[in-house]
């Protein structure tokens, strides 16, 4: 062996061949300090994986992510893409069909266990569809579930079975969407781990995917999740994600609001009902976030002397790592029944179908737009 060739052996994981580092653990490639002398030396997804049946979740930034994408297009494979119900928009892929080429997609669609109860299913699998279409999306097959409660899961093997046609599966999607949960239901469930994790490597780039050995000869191969920085998920300090992600069926909040009120989420965003006939709005946020609803003409004053206090989380030192607000205009067409879509957050839904002028105040660069309601 080369002197190259061992300092690549040395820096490089023997389960997947990303560049092993020990300074983030969110981020591919870590490795304890203390395991460094293990032989051979794998990272800590792969030790997971092969010694414990379990997958953790490591997070790349996108232009890796789409050089890794850009590589399946030459595979016959399926494509399970992973999507976050509660966060529709923000966690599908951008234009994933021309990256897969003539790949099939299995559209997995997890979460649905923070759905208010009684929802028809039926309905909202029939919305994700739609929306998916819209999107450039072609679909194989839509499945609902939610991995963390071990509702429908069953309807995920089925589908594998069905659509995978003895090629090896591709998972990917965005971080914060329950990839790694699924992704230990599929090993424990799916997979044969007598075997050894192997290598695949990809052209013009150190990232690397995990390949979960299948009993046919063929795998799961585990890609990163990618991270979208237009998501509220994202740009929020960590200390505040557990008020931001529900962890159970949201209850739904309904305020009549007249022209010129607004709502506060916490110190996070501002809803302005600018202009319209009295109405109700619904929200459909993480039940942890505090909401306080104001004259217009007073909003500027209110955030100005009680943000991060009287209107709730996040704190004021919190507040201080968050982007400023940037405002966004929308019109509720009249006889639509609408949702405004913040990425990360949640949605509300416009009932009135009367139109409806609104401004909405968000953290620069996330992601905010109407949509035809979910429910």
């Amino acid at each position: 062996m080369t002197e190259q060739q061992q300092s690549e052996t040395a820096i490089s994981c023997a389960g997947c061949g990303v560049r092993l580092q020990t300074a983030n653990q969110e981020e591919a490639g870590y490795i304890p300090e203390n395991a460094a002398q293990r032989d051979p030396v794998i990272c800590q997804r792969c030790f997971r994986i092969k010694h414990y049946n379990e997958a953790s979740s490591v997070a790349v930034d996108q232009d890796d992510f789409l050089k890794l994408l850009g590589s399946i297009g030459s595979t016959n494979s399926l494509v399970v893409h992973i999507v976050d119900l509660y966060d529709f928009e923000g966690s599908l892929i951008a234009g994933l069909q021309r990256f897969v080429g003539n790949n099939p997609v299995l559209l997995v669609v997890n979460k649905i266990d923070l759905l208010p109860k009684g929802m028809n299913m039926n309905r909202i699998r029939n919305w994700v569809q739609k929306q998916a279409k819209a999107q450039g999306l072609r679909t194989i097959d839509i499945v609902l579930c939610s991995a963390k409660r071990n509702m429908g899961f069953e309807h995920v093997i089925e589908a594998l079975e069905r659509h995978r046609g003895g090629r090896d599966v591709y998972v990917v999607g965005a971080t914060n969407v329950g990839k790694s949960t699924l992704i230990n239901r599929l090993i424990r469930d799916y997979s044969d781990m007598e075997r050894e994790l192997t290598t695949s490597r990809y052209p013009g780039t150190t990232l690397d995917a995990v390949n979960i050995p299948l009993e046919d000869g063929k795998s799961i191969i585990d890609t990163p999740g990618i991270v979208y920085t237009s998501r509220m998920t994202e740009v929020v300090p960590r200390s505040f994600l557990g008020a931001l992600l529900p962890d159970k069926p949201i209850k739904p909040l309904v305020y009549q609001l007249n022209e010129k009120q607004t709502l506060f989420i916490g110190s996070l965003v501002r809803f302005d009902f600018v202009e319209g006939e009295r109405q109700s709005f619904t929200l459909y946020i993480s039940n942890a976030l505090n909401v306080h609803r104001t004259k217009l003409e007073r909003a500027d004053e209110l955030y100005d002397n009680h943000k991060g206090e009287l209107l709730g989380a996040p704190t004021l030192e919190e507040l201080a790592s968050i982007p400023e607000w940037t405002r966004h205009s929308l019109r509720v067409k009249q006889g639509e029944k609408q949702d405004i879509f913040i990425s990360g957050l949640g949605w509300i839904q416009a009932n009135g179908m009367r139109g409806a002028l609104l401004d909405v105040y968000a953290p620069k660069g996330v992601k905010v737009l109407l949509r035809d309601s979910m429910i």
